[in-house]
């Protein structure tokens, strides 16, 4: 079976339940984005939230897509910088607990931490303290790294650092990898456009964006934008949250739709979603499948409080993934 390789910043999110958006005002976060943050700003949120339920895990983008792709049994690695501190041992350690060979780089800085605020109508709202993350850097990277590995999957949150990612699928492409990219959030493409427009083009297999991150990207409605992403790589997907997701290749669009769901939290439903995709790919099911693997675990990890999910619903996915492998 075919191998991934993530790449993405290693985060540790504490997700956090809020009784009103009324506090997003008082940290200045517009609800529904993701906000880079000083440490002192990060401080500030956790202080102004101490009173409310707190859950810890291993996270970033790319983290949680490779962690799904790993319960689904695919052999990954992931490639990411921490601090020599407890939130750096916290995120090796999870690696690790979950078959996934880690490529962690150790520097100087804090680990990084994604503070999620969930609103009561489940929208998550990032304040996110970069630390160690940002740090990985074009000169940790060689083509070594890459060998053995079939789909390299990339997050959208790092390509502020243009050299990084450039070197990285440049060096994935020379291994012969397909390269996936997940476009993130909304205001990374609006920062980056000419950017994205430019790797995706020449580097770029499989783009996954939501509704807001395409409309960032073309200016259009999903639809419309689906059909203007696919004119720059292999597959296109656009996701429309719970109408379901439209995917395109070789001029031909499939619509997915989604599972019925309790949704109590959105967090990691994209990076999740590209993962039951990419299992799809790995296993060469078609698009068809592999968007109803994607919807099913998007559907079961709403259901959860942030973007992991216990054994038990782990298993009921399982057996769901046979059954569509099967049908």
């Amino acid at each position: 079976m075919s191998k991934v390789l993530g790449m993405g910043n290693a985060l540790v999110d504490i997700m956090t339940r809020l009784e009103s958006d009324a506090l997003l005002n008082d940290f200045n976060l517009p609800k529904g984005s993701m906000q880079l943050v000083d440490k002192n700003t990060a401080e500030f949120v956790l202080s102004g939230t101490k009173h409310l339920d707190k859950q810890q895990s291993s996270g970033g983008s790319a983290a949680n897509t490779i962690h799904g792709l790993a319960n689904l049994g695919v052999e990954t690695a992931f490639i990411g910088t921490i601090g020599e501190d407890e939130f750096g041992s916290f995120f090796h350690e999870d690696l690790l607990k979950n078959n996934i060979q880690p490529s962690l780089f150790k520097v100087k800085a804090e680990s990084g931490r994604a503070i999620a605020l969930v609103s009561p109508d489940s929208e998550r709202t990032f304040a996110t303290f970069l630390g160690a993350a940002i740090e990985l850097s074009a000169n940790h990277l060689t083509a070594e790294v890459f060998d053995g590995y079939h789909y390299f999957h990339i997050e959208g949150y790092l390509v502020q650092n243009h050299d990084l990612i450039r070197k990285a699928v440049e060096l994935a492409k020379q291994k012969g990898l397909k390269v996936s990219l997940d476009l993130a959030s909304f205001n990374v493409v609006e920062a980056n456009i000419d950017f994205l427009k430019e790797l995706i083009v020449n580097h770029v297999d499989i783009v996954f964006a939501n509704e807001e991150e395409a409309k960032a990207f073309t200016g259009m409605q999903p639809e419309e934008a689906l059909h203007e992403i696919a004119k720059n790589c292999e597959i296109a997907v656009v996701k429309i949250g719970k109408n379901g997701s439209l995917v395109k290749k070789d001029g031909i669009v499939y619509t997915i739709g989604v599972i019925q769901a309790n949704s109590i939290d959105t967090t990691g439903a994209g990076d999740v979603y590209a993962a039951g995709f990419l299992y799809g790919l790995v296993n060469g099911l078609s698009l068809q499948k592999c968007g109803e693997i994607g919807a099913l675990l998007s559907g079961k990890v709403i259901e959860v409080i942030g973007a992991k999910m216990n054994n038990e619903i782990w298993n009921y996915i399982r057996s769901k993934v046979a059954e569509i492998k099967n049908s």
